[in-house]
């Protein structure tokens, strides 16, 4: 159970950063999202983004749903972490 709990907190984590990258990405206009590997970039995130979005309008055509999502996987990341260390002294 140890090794699971520390796979998917690791999971989390490395999502996480996919998500940073993407956001990060929707700043530069010029980006086209058809070519790779910002496809392969959008068909990963974007799933997990459209369960945000579709119950967080943007707010002022600001998408906050990103934030949302980032700090939900941060919180389950440290969950999962903190069972795994848990796990080791049982």
């Amino acid at each position: 159970m140890n090794l699971l709990f520390a796979v998917l907190a690791a999971f989390f984590t490395y999502y996480g950063y996919l998500l940073i990258v993407r956001v990060l990405l929707t700043w530069f206009p010029t980006i086209d999202w058809y070519n790779q590997p910002f496809a392969a970039l959008s068909q990963i995130t974007d799933p997990y983004l459209n369960l945000f979005r579709s119950f967080i309008p943007p707010l002022g055509g600001i998408d906050i749903s990103p934030m949302l999502a980032i700090i939900l996987l941060q919180v389950l990341g440290g969950f999962m972490q903190s069972l795994s260390r848990m796990q080791a002294f049982i």
